[in-house]
C-alpha cells in the first residue's frame, strides 16, 4: 500500500475513533466558603498593647483570641452602644492551662473608657529600676488618640470623622527598634496609661509613709517610715539593735528621715492644693463628665483556639486608673 492510501485509510479510522470517546462532563465547582469579617472583628488587634516587651509582641498574637464580647457590648443593648469610647491595651501575664498543659501566657486586655473627651493625653513611667517615676506627654513615646473606623465603613473618609471609637495608637516601628538606645527601648516596657481623677484623692495623698535610703556603711540602709504609726526614736534605736544602723550614725539618720517626712508632707499638700484648684476651675459640664466616667475592662472570652483564662480575672487596671467598674 502506498504512503497516500496509508494516510486516507488513517483519516477514515479518526472520525470513528473520536465517536467511540467517552466525553465525560465535569461537574461544576462549588464556590469557595469565606467567613464574612465582623465589622469589629480587628478592634481589640488594633489597640496598641501599652508596657508590653516589644518581643513578647508575637506570642500575645500567636492565638486565636476571642473578643466577641467587646464586638457585642456596641450592639444595641451593650454597655458601649451609642458611647464616645477610648480604648487602650494591656498585657497580664497569667499561668493558664491550654491543650492539657499549663503555661505562662501573655493574656492581652482591653480597658475601655466611656467619656465625652479623651481621658489623657499623657503616659505614665515608672518601673522598679527607674528612681523617679515620669508623666509625659504620650506624643514623646509615638502614641496618641486616632479614630477607628469600622470594617464596613473604611471606604468613607467622612465616617472618620463622625467616629465614635477612639484606640491608643503607636506609630513606633519595630524594625526601627534597632536604631533606638536601650532607654528609649526600655520606656514603652514601663509604660502605664495615665489618668488623673481630680475627685478621687491619690493615694500618695493619702499616704503617709516615706521610702527611706540612708547613705549608711558599709552598707545603706532601705526602710519604711510612717509618720503617724512610727515613733522615729523607737524606730532609730530598733536599727541599731538589729545591727543595720551604728550608735555614733544615730543622730545623722534620724533628722535624714525628719527631711523626708517634711518632703513627703509638703509633696501631699501641694498635690492637694492642685487637685482643688483643678476643680475650682473645671466647667460644670467637665466635672460631670469625669463623675460618670466609666471603665470596662475586657477579657478574652473562651473558645478551643486559646487558652481559657476565667479563672485570672481582675478588675485592677494600673495605679493611675485604679479598678474597672465592670469586668467582661
Amino acid at each position: 500500500m502506498s504512503k497516500g492510501t496509508k494516510r486516507q485509510a488513517k483519516q477514515n479510522q479518526e472520525p470513528k475513533q473520536r465517536k467511540n470517546r467517552s466525553t465525560k462532563i465535569k461537574p461544576p465547582k462549588q464556590d469557595e466558603y469565606f467567613e464574612d469579617k465582623r465589622n469589629l472583628e480587628d478592634l481589640w488587634r488594633e489597640t496598641f498593647p501599652v508596657g508590653t516587651e516589644w518581643d513578647q509582641l508575637d506570642s500575645v498574637y500567636q492565638y486565636k483570641w476571642n473578643f466577641s464580647n467587646l464586638e457585642n457590648a456596641f450592639e444595641e443593648g451593650g454597655v458601649l452602644h451609642g458611647k464616645r469610647v477610648y480604648l487602650f491595651g494591656c498585657t497580664e501575664p497569667q499561668l493558664v492551662w491550654f491543650k492539657d498543659e499549663s503555661k505562662v501566657v501573655c493574656i492581652p486586655v482591653v480597658v475601655v473608657v466611656v467619656s465625652p473627651f479623651p481621658p489623657s493625653d499623657k503616659i505614665g513611667i515608672n518601673s522598679v529600676q527607674r528612681e523617679s517615676e515620669e508623666i509625659i506627654p504620650m506624643t514623646q513615646m509615638k502614641m496618641d488618640w486616632v479614630p477607628y473606623i469600622p470594617l464596613e465603613d473604611r471606604e468613607s473618609q467622612v465616617d472618620r470623622l463622625k467616629s465614635q471609637i477612639f484606640i491608643l495608637s503607636c506609630t513606633q516601628r519595630r524594625a526601627a527598634l534597632k536604631h533606638l538606645k536601650l532607654d528609649r527601648v526600655k520606656k514603652y516596657e514601663y509604660c502605664l496609661p495615665y489618668f488623673y481623677q481630680p475627685f478621687k484623692e491619690d493615694e500618695l495623698e493619702q499616704s503617709t509613709e516615706v521610702q527611706i535610703i540612708f547613705p549608711a556603711e558599709p552598707k545603706p540602709i532601705f526602710c519604711e517610715f510612717d509618720w503617724e504609726l512610727d515613733e522615729l526614736e523607737e524606730f532609730t534605736d530598733k536599727l541599731i539593735q538589729e545591727e543595720e544602723l551604728s550608735e555614733d550614725q544615730k543622730d545623722t539618720f534620724k533628722e535624714f528621715v525628719k527631711e523626708k517626712v517634711r518632703e513627703a508632707k509638703k509633696a501631699n499638700r501641694e498635690a492637694r492644693e492642685s487637685r482643688r484648684k483643678a476643680i475650682a476651675e473645671m466647667s460644670e459640664e467637665t466635672k460631670a463628665a469625669f463623675e460618670t466616667m466609666r471603665f470596662y475592662k475586657f477579657y478574652p472570652m473562651q473558645s478551643p483556639d486559646a487558652p481559657d483564662v476565667s479563672n485570672v480575672k481582675s478588675p485592677f487596671i494600673n495605679r493611675y486608673y485604679g479598678k474597672a467598674h465592670e469586668v467582661l
